[in-house]
């Protein structure tokens, strides 16, 4: 069984046939799906999904894009939305400095607001992080100096460096199918390398299809295709990878186990 780790199924490309999205890809191998959640309006949608569905979990969070628009969001909002039972995760958050569609003083406000949510649900924080490493890094520093939280790098593109700095924090990194491009050498050698207890896959759908699906819509099922590339990177067996990144999912979001 794979779990696709980070995908959305309230957005357009997904949601308009979600029963036929999710049934394709529990045919594909895909046992479990985290429905992320990036401004408040989505909320609701994310968690009713997740509770209608009992392969499907949910996270409640703010888009560093959508920081602006939810700059007085405070933690009590995130703590009463994490209060439902399927709800496993705080994000995704972060910062993404490649667009700056939002202040970057706020993206950075709301993404410590998350982590102290984080830190007192024990929730695993979902992290968004593009153009930023710099930040991103100090912050998850300083915080961690406050007290330990979960948390995960989602979609990892990021540099070797960073990606031994959030290790180094605790942090496990989630791969999607950017790691299948012919030109991601460098994240391909940062996924084969990666400690096999800190590695998840992802589609991040409908968003960045995998090879051999390029140029088409993202689905939950093509989960498998990464999981297939990435075990090829690392010289394992597809069920050994797929084994491996599910322990490891329920290992970071414990309230799935639930």
């Amino acid at each position: 069984m794979l779990i696709d780790s980070h995908c959305h199924l309230e957005y357009e490309g997904l949601v308009e046939d979600q029963q036929g999205v999710l049934d394709r890809a529990r045919a594909a191998g895909i046992g479990g799906f985290l429905n992320i959640s990036t401004r408040q309006r989505e909320w609701d949608k994310v968690v009713g999904t997740a509770a209608r569905e009992k392969d499907v979990w949910a996270s409640v969070g703010i888009h560093p894009h959508e920081a602006d628009q939810h700059a007085d969001l405070g933690e009590g909002a995130l703590l009463e939305a994490a209060a439902h039972p399927k709800v496993i995760g705080i994000g995704e958050t972060g910062l993404d400095y490649y667009y700056d569609k939002s202040d970057r003083a706020v993206q950075q406000a709301l993404f410590r607001t998350h982590i102290a949510v984080a830190r007192e649900t024990g929730l695993s924080l979902i992290v968004h992080t593009r153009d930023a490493e710099d930040d991103t890094a100090r912050i998850l520093e300083e915080e961690t100096e406050k007290g330990a939280f979960p948390a995960l790098i989602h979609c990892f593109t990021a540099s070797a460096e960073f990606g031994r700095k959030v290790l180094d924090l605790g942090l496990t990194i989630s791969l999607s199918g950017i790691v299948t491009f012919k030109n991601a050498k460098d994240l391909q050698a940062v996924a084969a390398e990666l400690p096999e207890d800190r590695l998840l896959v992802e589609t991040d759908s409908p968003f960045l299809a995998p090879v051999p699906h390029r140029g088409r819509k993202c689905e939950p099922a093509y989960t498998a295709d990464t999981a297939r590339f990435v075990a090829g990177l690392r010289g394992v067996s597809p069920e050994h990878l797929a084994e491996v990144t599910t322990r490891n999912f329920f290992a970071l979001f414990r309230k799935a186990s639930a």
